[in-house]
């Protein structure tokens, strides 16, 4: 007899477990009618879906440069940025929650593009930037042994400095001789 629970207690501790990985698996997708984002007093978005209520959410693209309005991901604000839902489209929702989350993504993915490099220093394996961007002139440092420069394409670079903001050059074309010069190392 004590086979008998043991097994249907395995057999219930397994399905307990495979629910778990299905949940885990899952993609929820988010839509205007089974949720609802609503700005909080501090500027951030709230979430209420499937009965629940999120004070505050992150939004992060999940393809950022060639869909920015597609696929993103609703997440808890912690650590372990648990996702709770997909947005498959944002055009799908009204006007006021498109804006609130446009807002949340302009504020992340924040990126002022580089039209001048003035001057990089080399030292102790820190390259040390003086550009002038789209927003006026600005000093960076990013890690020179590590992949701070990548190349989205033959003339789209982004740059990323050590406190994690990135900057980007939309065409290198537009750089000058000295400029390019300045940069080839990296690229």
């Amino acid at each position: 007899m004590s086979t008998e629970i043991l097994n249907t207690e395995n057999v219930d501790i397994l399905e307990q477990e495979k629910q778990k990985v299905d949940r885990l698996l899952s993609m929820n997708y988010l839509t205007p009618e089974n949720a609802s984002f609503a700005p909080t007093p501090g500027g951030f978005v709230s979430l209420t879906a499937e009965g629940k209520t999120y004070p505050r959410v992150t939004i992060y693209r999940a393809f950022p440069f060639t869909q920015p309005g597609e696929f993103l991901s609703v997440r808890e604000p912690d650590d372990k940025a648990r996702e709770i839902g997909i947005i498959r489209d944002l055009s799908q929702w009204d006007e006021e929650t498109r804006q609130n989350i446009e807002r949340q993504l302009s504020l992340r993915y924040y990126m002022p593009a580089i039209t001048r490099i003035y001057s990089i220093k080399e030292e102790y394996g820190y390259a040390y930037w003086s550009v002038l961007t789209d927003r006026g002139p600005c000093k960076f440092t990013i890690s020179s042994g590590s992949s701070s420069v990548v190349r989205l394409s033959d003339s789209h670079v982004i740059v990323k400095d050590i406190d994690e903001n990135r900057y980007e050059i939309p065409d290198l074309s537009k750089l000058t001789p000295k400029e390019l010069k300045r940069i080839d190392l990296y690229i």
